[in-house]
């Protein structure tokens, strides 16, 4: 990443810290940047917190909480996510059950999700990874259907988007990362989003300590208040949860590039369009589905399954100093992770032979707004003659 801030982008930080008796802590500007981001996305409510990883941390506790059936503790999960969705699934005492992906988007196998849903199914949690769409008319209808809740990752997929609605307007719940090298930053960040009115008061809360008043409700504010009258008003924690709140700052950083946030996404993807183009489809594969994309990262996967070649492979760019990373979102297959090993006790992974390929042989490569076509050439013409 190279420019995903402008001077512009610190003159506005530079302006707010000069002013007389500033609050740097969650205030005004968080709530208008909570706004504007509804706005451009296309939902009621946005809530603000310091990281994506806590979006869904977040997240998913409030669907703990509003679960009222507890033997509906699964949750199906992609095997290429990023850690955060997977360990927010686990510290909320729910059961992930894990599905293969498709090559064209990186995304969940939609027949391995219809097919282990079960009675025990409470949502389905998708990851939109590096600017595909993951979604389909035929898994929301069967969702829909069968009463199960969708949750979506949009962490790196800002403005990607399904039959010309934006990804994240679809679920339940809808989280985004607003992460240094993301299409929005604000350093680091994130956004819980929501339809429903409940969940919203509830992420609020859950953002920050689980105190009533961060609700900002005051209906349910003075209920809790008589309910627990031997409690300070100001300080009633009604959920276990920890401070997520991100600050003015940050929310500050944010406008400012949200104004930019549409003109650099057109820009990554034609940066993404001209990359594939000249790609050798021989040596890579580029079988992508392009309808509705907002790229974060190139994709790279090596047609030649070899780990000498591999070896040679990373070598090279490493020489030519291009930055890469392998496995694409999230280093991989998430069920090769040691932190999953107390959870899951047999893991077949020939299961999951997409998962494992991309595992193996999958990487990515950084798109940034102004990233030239002579830079994006030399790459090209490098990777080729390999």
């Amino acid at each position: 990443m190279e420019d995903n801030f402008i001077r512009e982008d610190f003159t506005q930080t530079i302006n707010l810290l000069k002013k007389k008796n500033s609050i740097l802590t969650q205030s005004k500007y968080v709530e208008l940047f909570e706004k504007k981001w509804s706005k451009w996305l296309g939902v009621k409510y946005s809530t603000f917190v310091n990281s994506g990883s806590s979006a869904n941390f977040i997240t998913i506790s409030a669907l703990k909480h509003l679960n009222k059936n507890s033997k509906k503790n699964e949750i199906i999960v992609p095997t290429l996510t990023w850690v955060s969705d997977i360990n927010s699934v686990l510290l909320n005492n729910f059961k992930p059950i894990f599905v293969d992906i498709n090559l064209s988007n990186l995304s969940m196998n939609e027949e391995e999700v219809i097919k282990k849903i079960n009675k025990k199914t409470l949502a389905v949690f998708i990851t939109h990874a590096q600017g595909f769409n993951g979604l389909s008319k035929n898994l929301i209808k069967i969702l829909k259907r069968k009463k199960i809740h969708l949750i979506e990752d949009v962490c790196e997929s800002h403005g990607a988007t399904f039959q010309k609605k934006k990804l994240g307007c679809y679920g339940l719940i809808s989280n985004f990362s607003f992460y240094y090298a993301h299409h929005l930053s604000t350093i680091e960040g994130g956004m819980v989003c929501t339809n429903d009115k409940n969940i919203h008061e509830m992420a609020k809360m859950f953002r920050s300590h689980g105190m009533v008043r961060e609700s900002k409700n005051k209906k349910f504010e003075n209920k809790m208040i008589q309910k627990y009258k031997d409690i300070s008003p100001k300080f009633i924690f009604l959920y276990p949860t920890l401070n997520f709140r991100n600050n003015e700052i940050g929310a500050t950083i944010g406008l400012n590039q949200l104004k930019r946030l549409d003109s650099n996404n057109i820009k990554r993807n034609r940066n993404f369009l001209y990359f594939l183009k000249n790609l050798d489809e021989k040596k890579y594969f580029k079988g992508y589905d392009l309808e509705g994309i907002s790229n974060y990262a190139f994709p790279i996967i090596l047609k030649k399954k070899d780990k000498k070649y591999r070896q040679y492979f990373e070598n090279k760019l490493k020489k030519a100093n291009i930055e890469f990373r392998r496995g694409n979102a999230g280093g991989g297959n998430q069920l090769r992770q040691p932190y999953l090993k107390k959870y899951l006790k047999k893991i077949n992974l020939k299961l999951f032979p997409n998962v494992e390929y991309v595992h193996d042989y999958g990487y990515y490569i950084g798109n940034y707004p102004n990233l030239k076509k002579e830079k994006i050439i030399k790459i090209t013409k490098y990777l080729n003659s390999l």
